[in-house]
């Protein structure tokens, strides 16, 4: 399959926003906000913005290495990485699972770093425009692990 250079990256855009609805399709709640949080999370208004910057700089990552390499096994492990992100939200908000979410979201960074290292020999610049990336879901499975101890239901002993 042919694309254009600037039909790729609207391809590209296209797959991230895709990724992108599952956050939409499995919207907190109530339910999220009823559960105990660790202080130093980041407001809720925070996570929009930082969400579609990241998306955007996975995109032109993704454009990058398809550019240089066409569709090839780093562009597999993308669209897995892509998955595992879209997935996340609806076990966490969909199952309201926290616990599920953190074996997730740890599936995830590995998808993630996985498609850093397939990047590198294609395309040093766009395994590094993941850096960021990497660095928001590290500190979201920080989160989701925090606020899955937090909620635990607490052992009655005799």
């Amino acid at each position: 399959m042919y694309f254009t250079p600037n039909t790729a990256l609207g391809v590209f855009l296209s797959l991230n926003f895709m990724a992108a609805l599952s956050g939409a399709l499995f919207r907190p709640g109530a339910w999220y906000d009823g559960l105990k949080k660790p202080w130093w999370r980041p407001p809720n208004w925070l996570f929009g913005p930082a969400w579609t910057v990241l998306y955007i700089t996975i995109a032109v990552s993704g454009w990058w290495a398809w550019e240089r390499a066409g569709w090839s096994t780093a562009i597999v492990i993308y669209l897995v990485s892509l998955t595992f992100n879209a997935g996340w939200s609806g076990v966490a908000f969909g199952l309201k699972r926290m616990d599920l979410a953190f074996g997730w979201i740890i599936l995830f960074w590995l998808s993630v770093a996985a498609t850093m290292l397939a990047f590198w020999p294609i395309s040093p610049a766009a395994a590094l425009l993941l850096v960021p990336y990497l660095c928001w879901v590290s500190f979201a499975s920080v989160l989701n692990f925090s606020i899955w101890q937090l909620n635990r239901p607490k052992a009655i002993h005799p």
